[in-house]
């Protein structure tokens, strides 16, 4: 009896192995999504660091996002900063050097889009702001800041708010009221520093690009990112 016991559970053994070695196996590099919104940072060719501007679909499904067109232009692949061993993620895909935006078309089987980073949330699209409008914006590397909107800039399709930037911060979103209004161009002057310095508020103002007026000149030209709309938008 002893004997036959044995020889059931080496039969058991054996049908336990067979069924293991039978079972499809996993990709040892499969990866879960990597989480991107509006204020994510961004490596773009490798090297180059900038901010995701907004995240979402356009009118045929895609899922797209923006940053500035000196980031890097069509044919640039895109990682997500803090996340580069998930690899390119997106691929930038049109892109417009006098209105400095640049469309990243991404994978939607490596990036789950986010409407908040940090808080920092984007309910939909906005009008251009007005001269008092308090705008915010956040970047990859000077994080969080609110200021006054000046008005129009000296620049087609530009608006001067008094948010702080500084290099990396390229294409971060500018919102009111949570709704994008533009991205993040450039510093207004060199004169002043470009964000607050030892809690002292004194810096030049932001240059922002309207993102209605980027946001046009892709539809009228049917690029990716036509009739776009950010995640989550109410």
């Amino acid at each position: 009896m002893r004997l036959r016991g044995r020889c059931l559970t080496l039969r058991a053994v054996l049908a336990a192995v067979t069924v293991v070695l039978l079972m499809p196996a996993v990709p040892a590099s499969a990866q879960a999504p990597v989480a991107l919104g509006g204020g994510s940072g961004l490596v773009v060719d490798g090297e180059t660091l900038c901010t995701l501007t907004a995240i979402g679909n356009d009118n045929q499904g895609r899922l797209i996002g923006f940053t500035s067109a000196h980031c890097g232009g069509p044919g640039a692949v895109v990682a997500a900063e803090g996340a580069e061993n998930a690899g390119v993620v997106g691929t930038m895909v049109a892109g417009n050097d006098a209105l400095d935006y640049a469309v990243i078309e991404f994978d939607p089987g490596k990036v789950a889009p986010v409407s908040a980073v940090d808080g920092f949330r984007i309910d939909g699209l906005g009008p251009d702001p007005s001269f008092g409008d308090v705008a915010c914006k956040l970047g990859r590397t000077t994080g969080y800041s609110c200021g006054v909107t000046w008005g129009p800039g000296q620049q087609p399709g530009t608006i001067v708010n008094q948010v702080c930037g500084g290099p990396g911060d390229s294409g971060a979103p500018v919102t009111v009221d949570n709704k994008l209004v533009g991205m993040i161009h450039g510093a207004f002057s060199e004169d002043l520093p470009t964000c607050i310095i030892k809690f002292i508020p004194l810096h030049t103002p932001a240059v922002t690009m309207s993102f209605n007026t980027q946001l046009a000149d892709i539809t009228a030209k049917g690029r990716p990112g036509s009739g776009f709309v950010p995640v989550g938008a109410s």
